[in-house]
């Protein structure tokens, strides 16, 4: 399941995102944490953690003083959701015998080869993290513009 944090975090990029897209109109691309936390239904000093983990991975910066908040560093259709997740989350394998960040064997399993609930398992995250990896934040924001939002 994800994370309140994680989609805090997908919440925030969307919100950054619709942000550069109206400076590329010539209007003001950075936005204050407290714009975005209003906008977004984000508790403010929750979102300046989530921030403060998306600037530590490259994907947003700060500005301070009068002109200042947040802006997007990366091209929206180069934030994955897989990736947010990952940051925000760690790793999304089910089973720590499937993490490629994090692999641990299972203490009570005799034979990885053979096993048939990592197989299953296997299946459905190499699914889950196709679709997410693939997925971006432009992706996202195109489902938005046509009445598809990140709401649930």
């Amino acid at each position: 399941m994800i994370s309140q944090k994680a989609k805090y975090a997908l919440r925030a990029l969307l919100a950054l995102a619709k942000a550069s897209e109206r400076a590329a109109a010539g209007e003001p691309g950075i936005l204050l944490i407290s714009e975005i936390a209003e906008a977004q239904n984000i508790p403010k000093k929750f979102l300046e953690q989530i921030l403060l983990d998306l600037k530590h991975d490259g994907l947003v910066a700060s500005r301070r003083g009068k002109q200042g908040g947040y802006v997007l560093l990366k091209n929206p259709e180069d934030i994955t959701f897989g990736r947010v997740m990952r940051l925000i989350d760690g790793p999304m394998a089910p089973l720590p015998c499937l993490s490629r960040m994090a692999y641990r064997r299972c203490e009570d399993c005799n034979d990885e080869a053979t096993c048939a609930i990592r197989k299953v398992f296997a299946e459905a995250y190499d699914a889950t993290a196709e679709v997410l990896d693939r997925a971006t934040v432009a992706d996202a924001l195109k489902g938005a513009d046509a009445g598809v939002l990140l709401d649930s």
